[in-house]
């Protein structure tokens, strides 16, 4: 290896651990201001949950055909332009007079995070060898949960002094450093597929059919929200069927065909997201309704989850260069139900002991399971389409955020209606949280057999070797 060569893998290293630090940072801050958001706009539920859907929504249409524009015009190229436009959005959304105003721009900001999810896992595994590649998402995806770990403490730290609006403000220094960074120390380009072209009618196919399962998630369970529902099942097949036929598809339909590994990693994930996003949401809520939590303090209990995160990732990736991912993130999966059914008997009365035990179970179990599942569904494909599968990575992530969203809506809606949340409507609120996680125990429980349903990527990793 030259020296050369060690220079650009650090740099690309630095630039996207910290790129990986910034979403989940804000994300996690984000979950912390909702009541703060509440109360300053004087909105409901379902509204403040939209604030978080508008931006993974937006974030989940765009981010399979931003890896395919990164595979044809360049990752870097594709990567920059995403971190501009998070930035600015960063600062857009930190000047929202109206809840509308703030929807907006977090789903426009969502579309700058496409960008940026669609590149960076392939940028890494492009300039990594196999023999590394667990090792360094292992590293990639700690800083993740760094942000998250960061997030809620130090979001409610700034939201208590300095009001809601400073955690979105507070993403400019970062933003432009990277891109400094990038500047700087970021040389080359990667696109495998160049020359060949996107597959606009099936990307808007797919976009037009996200978008309708996702709102129609919210409107259920009116006949609205059934018809719409009805219309993305129908636009996801169109969207299957055109992809099999047309010569340059956004998302290649062979990974899924041809590689088990790819198609089982990717379900794993899609359940896992689904069924443990929405916790960080609702639990925040808890503490500052029911428990009568600062926002700092709310930040202080739910920072115990992603802390573990972060300590586990990276013995996680290591152990899945050495061992079948599926044995790894299995085993994390099943320890994410065990979390999640802990949480299933929550009441007025549950000890903050009890909620952070609840979590540090949750945190071990993710951080088992993120980074050899990564591992494994970028092991399992060509070069070519490591911008493809960066995206379906990013997708199936965003696209289980979202369910996991979408749930917790429809289950404030069924229960509170469109109401705030008051003392009054507390018992109902109790209700939605422990329909809420038995329904996300159960999901989790399911994705146990999805991540051992895989099978190996050991011989990928030979393959790749030789």
């Amino acid at each position: 290896m030259s020296t050369t060569d060690l220079g650009a893998r650090r740099s690309a290293l630095l630039v996207f651990t910290l790129s990986s630090f910034l979403t989940p940072f804000m994300g996690a801050s984000a979950n912390v201001a909702m009541p703060s958001i509440g109360r300053e706009f004087a909105v409901d539920a379902v509204v403040l949950s939209w604030i978080a859907t508008s931006f993974l929504l937006a974030a989940a249409v765009f981010l399979v055909p931003f890896g395919r524009l990164a595979d044809i015009y360049g990752r870097k190229k594709i990567f920059t332009i995403g971190i501009s436009v998070y930035t600015l959005l960063s600062f857009l959304s930190g000047i929202s007079t109206s809840a509308t105003m703030l929807i907006v721009f977090r789903a426009l900001q969502g579309v700058g995070s496409a960008m940026i999810f669609g590149t960076g896992i392939a940028i890494l595994t492009t300039v990594f060898p196999a023999s590394e590649r667990g090792r360094v998402l292992g590293i990639s995806t700690a800083a993740v949960y760094l942000g998250l770990s960061l997030g809620p403490f130090a979001g409610g730290l700034m939201i208590e002094h300095f009001g809601w609006r400073s955690i979105f403000l507070a993403n400019l220094p970062v933003g432009l450093f990277i891109l400094a960074l990038v500047a700087w120390k970021l040389k080359g380009e990667w696109a495998e597929a160049r020359g060949e072209r996107l597959d606009y009618l099936g990307s808007g196919i797919y976009a037009v059919s996200l978008v309708s399962i996702m709102y129609g998630f919210t409107r259920l369970p009116g006949l609205l929200g059934w018809a719409l529902l009805a219309l993305g099942a129908v636009g996801m097949v169109v969207f299957v069927k055109w992809e099999m036929l047309t010569k340059s598809p956004v998302m290649n339909m062979d990974l899924f065909r041809k590689s088990r590994a790819f198609t089982f990693s990717s379900l794993a994930a899609l359940i896992n997201y689904a069924a443990t996003f929405a916790v960080s949401f609702l639990l925040s809520l808890y503490a500052q309704y029911i428990k009568g939590l600062t926002p700092e303090q709310a930040g202080g209990l739910l920072v115990a989850q992603p802390i573990v995160m972060a300590l586990s990732s990276p013995l996680a990736g290591r152990l899945s260069d050495r061992i079948e991912p599926r044995v790894v993130s299995s085993v994390g999966m099943g320890l994410v139900a065990v979390g999640l059914a802990m949480l299933v008997g929550i009441g007025m009365q549950t000890s903050v002991l009890y909620l952070v035990a609840s979590l540090i179970v949750l945190g071990l179990g993710f951080g088992l399971f993120s980074s050899p599942n990564t591992n494994a569904i970028m092991s399992s494909v060509e070069r070519r389409y490591y911008g493809v599968a960066s995206g379906a990575v990013g997708t199936m992530r965003l696209t289980g955020q979202m369910l996991s969203m979408g749930i917790a809506t429809l289950i404030f809606a069924v229960n509170i209606g469109r109401a705030q949340i008051t003392p009054d409507v507390y018992p109902q609120f109790m209700k939605s949280l422990r329909i809420a996680f038995v329904v996300f125990a159960c999901l989790c429980f399911l994705g146990v057999f999805a991540s051992l349903a895989r099978g190996n990527v050991r011989d990928n990793h030979s393959n790749e070797r030789s």
